[in-house]
């Protein structure tokens, strides 16, 4: 019985580390990991990387799984206004990016022009495999004020 209460609070500490330090879903983590890599010059086919983990640097850092689309040869993220992640970038932040075991270190900045096409190549990308997740965005024409769009340089 005494095992049983030093046990469960470390587990359920150990838990809690867990869910706080790695994101989870929807909810934001505070590491990235992966091995840091150059930038390519040219990104390449990124029609298969569903999924991105973003760092946005803080005094607590921000780190979300996030979907990324390619436009124009600039890789692209969209959040909402609202979320902490996109308020913590601002009008311009450094950031860190991991595809697969790579993360690589960027700048993201809001885009003023150019938008609806980016969207739409977001919409496009991702209407065939999450149909239900894509049929609950909001129209291009509403989104446009609900959604940031924010793009991922090279530093």
């Amino acid at each position: 019985m005494r095992g049983l209460k030093i046990a469960l609070p470390a587990i359920l500490a150990l838990v809690l580390v867990v869910v706080v330090v790695a994101p989870i879903g929807p909810m934001p983590g505070i590491f990235i990991g992966g091995t840091p890599t150059k930038a390519p010059e040219k990104w390449g086919d990124t029609s298969s990387v569903d999924e991105v983990m973003l760092r946005v640097p803080g005094v607590l850092p921000r780190v979300v799984i996030i979907w990324v689309v390619e436009h124009g040869g600039q890789l692209h993220v969209v959040g909402s206004r609202s979320s902490g992640w996109v308020k913590m970038i601002g009008s311009g932040s450094p950031v860190d990016m991991r595809i697969d075991d790579s993360t690589y270190s960027l700048n993201a900045s809001p885009v003023a022009e150019g938008r609806q096409q980016i969207l739409e190549a977001y919409v496009a990308k991702y209407q065939a495999e999450y149909p239900d997740i894509v049929a609950g965005i909001p129209s291009i024409d509403e989104a446009a004020d609900l959604f940031a769009v924010v793009r991922l340089d090279r530093s």
